[in-house]
């Protein structure tokens, strides 16, 4: 199947076409018919399975065949997103996408000054993209009105519940007319989005494409057994194997470690810089850019890029620290293999981490393979697991000592 079989306008083919789309995938095979019908949608696909193509080209295409009944009161079209990398990432695929068009958009998100988005909202566009928080401050402010809204798409919508979004999300709803069209998209369906989309959508088309537990064909796995002292040499020791140009995404459990370990590389000559939620947004953007521009070769990141971040052809991830969520683990290592591309996923696994493994393969079904053939290898040390297993071996007899004779004492 192709692009043109989907029957979106000239303009969107030639958008496509020049970036690089070839064939839709599942997910937007599905999902854009869908959406073109008006049907309201629920879908269940990990990242890296083309999302944002599968509701952003039917909403354009919508867009560009109506006629704004109201044009100077907000955004037609509303996408909702957790986190400011992800709101800035979308922004920028609808710019791919709109080339061609004259469809105005703008993404607004915490972290950063309001002025500078306000302007942006002053330009009338009709794609908006937000985070919750942001989105609900402007529209106190009176800087936005969501009265003309006509497509509403929550992206990410497990996460924006494991963040405590729950309450702005329903108060943003409350904001929108009824007579909307409406898509929800989450990698998981826990009872709590279940809940939710019964509340938002009206008789959805149901999707489900690679649900979670699945984990991209083109992703070569490797465990790395390892005490958790040498970690960084075993960081430092494969990211020098690599290829120089090589962009590599090495994740982080905690806030802390990833400042530690990006200086640790740097000392050892390898350009790295840490981003997380402590970083200031600008910040963030620029270490993004570098990384994408290959000025920096290793990015360290806590998982707040673990769904925010899209970096085309990253050749490699690297779990340093395990997570202790599975499925944590199958969006970390979709950051790479995207969009048909091969990657590899390596992970560190100390002796402590041996429960987080056990978590992982249960949910991925399949062996991930053991690499001990490297120069940091706890060789001389049991593993936890076998620890825990080894039977307790008998204690010695004690030998039961004679008693001598009292001696008699002659009368």
């Amino acid at each position: 199947m192709s692009f043109s079989n989907l029957n979106l306008a000239e303009s969107l083919l030639k958008a496509l076409e020049a970036s690089g789309y070839q064939q839709p995938t599942p997910i937007q095979q599905q999902a854009i018919p869908a959406i073109l019908r008006k049907r309201d949608v629920l879908a269940c696909a990990q990242t890296g399975t083309g999302k944002t193509a599968a509701f952003a080209l039917p909403i354009i295409q919508h867009l560009l065949r109506s006629t704004p009944s109201a044009p100077s009161i907000g955004p037609r079209a509303l996408i909702i997103a957790p986190t400011r990398e992800l709101a800035i990432q979308i922004d920028e695929n609808i710019a791919a996408y709109t080339r061609f068009t004259c469809i105005g958009h703008a993404a607004v998100f915490g972290g950063v000054s309001l002025s500078g988005q306000i302007s942006e909202l002053q330009k009338k566009p009709e794609m908006l993209v937000a985070t919750p928080g942001r989105l609900l401050d402007l529209h106190a402010q009176r800087e936005l009105s969501l009265q003309n809204v006509a497509f509403l798409v929550l992206d990410e919508a497990d996460r924006m519940l494991d963040m405590g979004f729950i309450k702005d999300i329903k108060k943003i709803v409350s904001l929108i007319p009824t007579d909307r069209h409406t898509s929800l998209f989450s990698a998981t369906m826990p009872i709590d989005i279940t809940n939710l989309a019964n509340t938002m959508l009206s008789n959805p088309e149901q999707i489900a494409v690679t649900p979670v537990a699945s984990t991209v064909d083109k992703i070569s796995q490797a465990i790395y057994p390892v005490a958790k002292t040498d970690k960084a040499n075993l960081l430092i020791y494969l990211i020098l194997k690599e290829d120089h140009a090589a962009n590599i995404l090495v994740f982080s459990r905690t806030k802390y470690g990833a400042d530690r370990i990006a200086r640790k590389l740097k000392k050892n000559g390898i350009s790295a810089e840490a981003i997380h939620g402590d970083k200031k947004q600008q910040t963030r953007q620029n270490t993004l850019a570098a990384f994408k521009s290959g000025k920096i070769q290793a990015l360290v990141a806590t998982d707040i890029a673990a769904r925010g971040l899209d970096i085309d052809r990253l050749q490699l991830v690297i779990n340093y620290d395990l997570p202790n969520e599975p499925e944590t683990y199958v969006h970390r290592i979709g950051r790479t293999g995207r969009a048909g591309e091969s990657g590899r996923a390596l992970s560190f696994c100390s002796p402590e981490e041996e429960e987080y493994l056990s978590q992982i393969i249960k949910l991925i079904k399949q062996q991930i393979p053991l690499v001990a053939d490297h120069p940091f290898v706890a060789v001389n040390e049991e593993s936890h697991q076998d620890q825990v297993n080894k039977p307790v071996p008998p204690k010695p007899k004690k030998k039961k000592k004679r008693k001598r004779p009292k001696a008699h004492t002659p009368a």
